[in-house]
């Protein structure tokens, strides 16, 4: 296994600013956020990746939520149309972050596509049917992602954000889930896990290696992952989940000798 990157973005001082689909606009102190994002970066480190962050401008509130911006898969890294035109001035920052490591390609008009809505586990690609991402922007993923082996599967979102808010994976064969977000019959093939019902948000959780880092506000999930066998680093992202956010939002992680043999 090569070195692991993640790429991050700092916090936007107009993070209060941000879109918001399903939450209340409550109050965000951005010094706080910025703080809990710091403290995200040296758990990535910790747990292995070299982390590179890049600048965020004052007329960039949701840009801290990076993944939404792109998707990196072993072979190319393919730069999103976000759904929110309000996010769309984000991907050349991105782009650029990520151009070094993978062949770049970019989705067009009318397609849109967050990558939030985008869970790749093996050659499985998952990509949620949401408020962010439209049958445009799956065709144009398909296009792309299918000639490389991978299986282009739409799921159908309901009731939040984006699909890694109802689900992701713990390992190759298992997948974190709130069953009422997502449907289970959408995804066959895979194991199960389900989120504690008093913790509906907390199907979203990162793969870093065989490692998973996660929100500290689940606990009670978090003890049904850790009883099947799984190392759990445990973060405060309180306050960027004031903007929706999440665990998954606030990097992108990928392999850095994928990257330079694709080069």
């Amino acid at each position: 296994m090569g070195q692991l990157l993640a790429i991050t973005r700092a916090v936007s001082p107009a993070i209060a600013r941000c879109e918001l689909t399903h939450l209340s606009r409550v109050p965000i102190d951005p010094d706080k956020a910025a703080a809990q994002h710091a403290d995200y970066e040296r758990a990535l480190e910790r747990m292995g990746c070299a982390v590179r962050r890049i600048a965020a401008g004052q007329d960039l509130p949701d840009s801290v939520f990076i993944e939404d911006a792109a998707v990196v898969l072993d072979e190319v890294a393919i730069v999103t149309r976000p759904g929110a035109e309000s996010r769309r001035a984000e991907a050349p920052g991105v782009a650029e972050a990520l151009e070094p490591y993978r062949p770049l390609l970019v989705l067009e008009p009318p397609g849109t596509l967050d990558g939030g809505d985008v869970l790749v586990v093996g050659r499985s690609m998952f990509i949620g049917t949401s408020r962010r991402t439209n049958l445009a922007g799956i065709e144009q993923m398909r296009h792309i992602a299918a000639p490389l082996g991978y299986a282009v599967r739409p799921v159908s979102v309901r009731g939040c954000l984006h699909l890694k808010s109802a689900v992701t994976s713990i390992d190759d064969q298992t997948l974190l889930v709130n069953r009422a977000w997502a449907p289970l019959e959408e995804l066959r093939g895979f194991k199960f896990l389900d989120v504690d019902p008093g913790e509906p948000s907390a199907a979203n959780i990162v793969r870093v290696g065989t490692r998973l880092l996660y929100s500290a506000s689940f606990p009670r999930t978090r003890a049904r992952i850790e009883r099947r066998g799984f190392d759990v680093t445990a973060v405060d992202v309180s306050e960027l989940a004031k903007a929706e956010g999440a665990v998954t939002c606030c990097s992108l992680i990928f392999e850095e000798s994928d990257c330079l043999s694709a080069a």
